[in-house]
């Protein structure tokens, strides 16, 4: 064999990370954005991809009440995860949509940095499930945190959104360690969520029995 020839054994061509097909996409907008062209990007892992990509849109500063709208397409993917789709399918109300360029690369300004940081310490291992299992018990976790995304309950959307973020980033990666910070951090904000919406309750039955 010659000094200089390659080795028989190609490498493996290491699969990019979500932050950099972001990064491409922001790159190449040239005017407004779809949620199709967004969808058509990502490719094969578009279906996770982009129930990473709305729970962090819905990590960002919104107006009151911007959930309700932002927490569907969460509702949308999540059910295409349980039902076993390998790519995202959008409906037509969906499918056109699209956010400004100038919108959209703020929102990646502020979703990418923040997306390295924590694909620096996610890598594929102790993944629990076989084959696509793992994405059915994700998608039903992840329907039920969307759910809540939606409702206007006062503090109660972050970190359903954020467990969520964290759930799909580590179905792409198959990171098991990410998966249990994920499904832990999904049981704290259930949590928090029962604990302000029986302190609302009871604070409601306080003030009717003040009243009558």
């Amino acid at each position: 064999m010659d000094d200089g020839q390659i080795d028989a054994a190609p490498r493996r061509r290491r699969a990019r990370r979500l932050s950099e097909l972001f990064a491409q996409l922001a790159r190449d907008a040239d005017g407004p954005v779809s949620l199709a062209a967004i969808r058509d990007a990502l490719g094969d892992r578009s279906l996770a991809a982009l129930l990473v990509l709305f729970a962090a849109f819905n990590l960002l500063p919104l107006p009151p009440g911007a959930t309700a709208i932002t927490g569907i397409p969460l509702i949308i993917f999540s059910s295409q995860l349980v039902w076993g789709n390998r790519r995202a399918w959008l409906p037509d109300f969906l499918k056109n949509r699209s956010i400004s360029e100038d919108q959209f690369r703020r929102s990646m300004d502020w979703i990418i940095p923040r997306l390295v940081r924590i694909e620096r310490v996610i890598k594929p291992r102790y993944w629990p499930f076989w084959r696509r299992r793992g994405d059915r018990i994700i998608g039903i976790v992840t329907l039920i945190l969307a759910i809540v995304v939606t409702l206007p309950i006062p503090l109660g959307n972050w970190l359903p959104a954020f467990s969520t973020a964290l759930l799909g980033l580590s179905l792409i990666e198959r990171d098991g360690i990410l998966l249990a910070i994920g499904g832990a951090v999904g049981v704290v904000s259930m949590a928090i969520i029962v604990f302000i919406v029986g302190a609302f309750g009871l604070a409601i039955e306080a003030a009717f029995g003040l009243l009558f």
